[in-house]
């Protein structure tokens, strides 16, 4: 891995594909054994597939696209929004740690 540079993130997917792909593959396989997998694939596929890694004053942080619970729904998921928001922030601080580890930057909190 080439050390990591701020300014080249801002084109991550053109400078760093392969280390995301890693850091998000990781949190999922964690996430997976953790918790309910039909939640967690759904969450995988209907909310991180539109999800934006970014670094920001020292820290990775992922946005993620607007009614995450809608978007689950919309997969064929049932399951009550109160269930959704612990396993998704969960599941956000994975893969902002994964980002953190596999690019070698500490967090800073």
């Amino acid at each position: 891995m080439a050390d990591f540079d701020p300014e080249q993130f801002e084109d991550k997917y053109a400078n760093y594909f392969p280390e995301l792909q890693r850091a998000y593959k990781s949190a999922f396989e964690t996430m997976n054994d953790e918790y309910d997998s039909e939640l967690i694939h759904a969450i995988d596929q209907a909310v991180l597939n539109e999800s934006e890694p970014f670094y920001r004053e020292g820290e990775f942080v992922v946005e993620l696209p607007k009614n995450p619970h809608d978007r689950i729904e919309g997969v064929g998921v049932i399951v009550e929004e109160d269930r959704v928001e612990p396993v998704l922030d969960r599941y956000v601080d994975e893969i902002e740690g994964e980002l953190h580890r596999v690019f070698g930057v500490e967090r800073t909190d």
